[in-house]
Formats: structure tokens, sequence, C-alpha cells
């Protein structure tokens, strides 16, 4: 069997016996059940470092054919998150006042959102994140991406993951429609705003909804 591209053994791959793999699953479970949207920001500023580290981690992800189909912005600057948060409401306004279907404003109302977004200039970053259709090759040419959406969506789970595993909490924001972020974040026509990532500490005292998860047995089925 040939391969053209080069294959390396896999060197870096750690077995556990079942005891501690099973210690291991249930920590990590118990780690991310402590993860909570948060809407309410501090403007404490974070290290760069640990954002630099979030997206690297980000960029781990299995992707098809590895063509990394992903580009993140992130955006500390108070002039452009400012320009974010203006564009992003005027959105979200036509989306609350009348966009919106019944439905879905009756699904969101639990959770207290509304049209004002004042956390996209609260928090210290604002990761805006990019889905790429293709790329270019040196010469220019386009080379085409697959299973785009599928790619971006795991490397976004993994980012979310990063930012709760140090020590940060994040927001998930999705105005509709987002082509501003193609112009304020200069980024060409291939790439897509997927979503922008909230990034920060929590606003002192803050509260989030009182929600529960699926059990396994709803959300999971064992043949």
């Amino acid at each position: 069997m040939s391969h053209s591209e080069k294959f390396v053994p896999l060197d870096q791959y750690r077995r556990y016996e079942p005891e501690e793999m099973m210690a291991r699953a249930r920590d990590f479970y118990a780690e991310m059940r402590r993860r909570r949207t948060v809407r309410d920001f501090s403007d404490e500023p974070v290290p760069q470092e640990v954002i630099e580290n979030c997206i690297l981690t980000a960029g781990t992800a299995p992707n098809g054919a590895n063509m990394q189909p992903w580009h993140f912005v992130v955006i500390s600057d108070p002039a452009l998150k400012r320009r974010i948060r203006e564009a992003a409401e005027e959105e979200e306004r036509a989306f609350y006042s009348g966009r919106a279907p019944e439905d879905w404003l009756e699904v969101l109302a639990p959770l207290g959102t509304n049209a004002e977004k004042p956390f996209l200039e609260t928090a210290p970053y604002l990761i805006v994140v990019f889905a790429q259709s293709y790329g270019l090759d040196e010469a220019g040419r386009k080379v085409k991406h697959y299973y785009v959406q599928e790619s971006v969506g795991i490397a976004t789970g993994l980012l979310i993951t990063a930012v709760h595993h140090a020590g940060l909490v994040s927001l998930t924001h999705t105005p509709s429609p987002m082509s501003f972020l193609n112009e304020i974040c200069a980024r060409p026509k291939q790439e897509r705003p997927f979503l922008i990532l909230v990034v920060g500490y929590p606003a002192e005292n803050v509260e989030v909804p009182d929600i529960s998860k699926k059990s396994l047995e709803e959300i999971a089925t064992f043949l």
C-alpha cells in the first residue's frame, strides 16, 4: 500500500488501564459539567497567551482531508468591539421585533436574552470563528475544502472546552446575518462567519439560568 504523504509512528498515544481510564472519563465529565455559558462578563484583562493556546487547541481538531478550513480572529480593540456590538444589535433588534418566529422567541424567553448585547464590549476578547469554503495554493488557485461545517464545529467545541479548562467562561453568539463580520475583521469572501465566541472572566455575582442536561438514556443508544 502506497501513500502520497509521509506517515510517522503514533508515538504520543497513551493507553491507560481500565480503572484509570474510567476515572479519567469521570473526572473530565465532572470538569465539563461545571462549564456554563454566561452573558455577564468582567472587563478584567486576560493574558493573550492563554487565548493563543486555546486557539492552538482548537487547531488540533480532526477535519476533512486535513484542510483545516478555519480562521480565528481575536479582537480586543475597544473600537472594533464597539463596531461589532453596534452591527450585531442592529440585526438582533430586527430578529426580536419581527424576524424571529414566535415559537423560537418562546424557547428563548426562559434564558433572558434580548437585543442588547453589552458583553460584546465588556468581555476582554471576542474570537470570531470563520469557516473557509476553499483555500488558495501558492499559485493562487482555489483548493476546495471538504466537510467544512463539521470540521469548524468540532474545532469550535475544542475551543470552548479549552477556554473552560483555562479557567475562563464563554458565550457563543450568532447574530443573523453575520456578513458584517467579514468587513470588520477584514476577511476574504471565501470565509463565512461561523460564530462569535465571547471570552473572559464572569462578572461578580453573575447568575445563570437554572437548566439541566438530558440523561444518558435520552442522548445515547447502545446497540
